[in-house]
């Protein structure tokens, strides 16, 4: 009987959809949906719970060093830098990746530089190109060679059409840009670079400023020379 009930066509019973009156409410909350959202709220329920009996049980004289280390900015609690989870030889890989990427960005302007000079210097200079033309006899030698003698003019700043010029300027206000970048990026290349130096192993000291022989604003290091096998 049981296969013959379930072989039988059933009626199909469909959720109920949010009345019109209260579509302003957006859709209507299902049973599916209210256990999800009741497990979400009893599980906070019990955190804050947990919570408060901590708060409730701690020892006023309680400290530790996370005490110190730490602070809450806006509200927020800022964990311990995670700068001491990493071991020396790891960080000295990820400041040789840092100096290969800032040293390849500082090739890849100083071509572009180049490139982008190199079309300035082509659209400044003026064209030496010359047409050849091939004559049958002396008569047509004559008569071309006299229409090639005429001066031919070159069109003047006045005939260079706007469009050109905004060109021209906006390039070598890039090639500006670009200049002062490199600059900035070998900057940061060389103080990684010491950075780097000052991680390596062996003893050094800082000179004073009367140990100087070139004066300089950045600081300068010596190391102890060192007998190698």
């Amino acid at each position: 009987m049981s296969s013959l009930r379930n072989a039988l066509p059933r009626r199909e019973h469909k959720e109920r959809s949010q009345p019109k009156a209260r579509s302003r409410f957006g859709l209507l909350e299902k049973h599916k949906d209210y256990v999800v959202r009741a497990k979400a709220f009893h599980q906070k329920e019990q955190t804050l719970q947990k919570l408060r009996e901590k708060a409730s049980f701690r020892n006023p004289d309680e400290f530790y060093f996370k005490m110190i280390k730490t602070r809450t900015v806006d509200g927020v609690h800022k964990p311990e830098s995670v700068a001491n989870k990493y071991t020396p030889a790891e960080l000295m890989l990820m400041k040789t990746q840092d100096i290969g990427y800032v040293l390849q960005k500082v090739q890849s302007e100083k071509k572009k530089i180049e490139k982008l000079s190199a079309t300035l210097h082509s659209l400044n200079s003026q064209s030496t190109s010359r047409h050849v033309y091939y004559a049958e006899d002396r008569e047509e030698a004559k008569e071309m060679q006299s229409k090639t003698s005429k001066n031919v003019t070159l069109p003047t700043s006045e005939e260079i059409p706007e469009q050109i010029k905004r060109k021209v300027a906006a390039s070598y206000r890039e090639l500006e840009s670009r200049r002062s970048r490199v600059k900035d990026l070998e900057k940061i290349y060389m103080e990684m670079a010491l950075q780097k130096e000052l991680q390596k192993k062996g003893r050094k000291r800082k000179l004073r400023e009367d140990e100087i022989i070139s004066p300089t604003s950045k600081p300068v290091y010596k190391w102890r020379p060192e007998r190698k096998r």
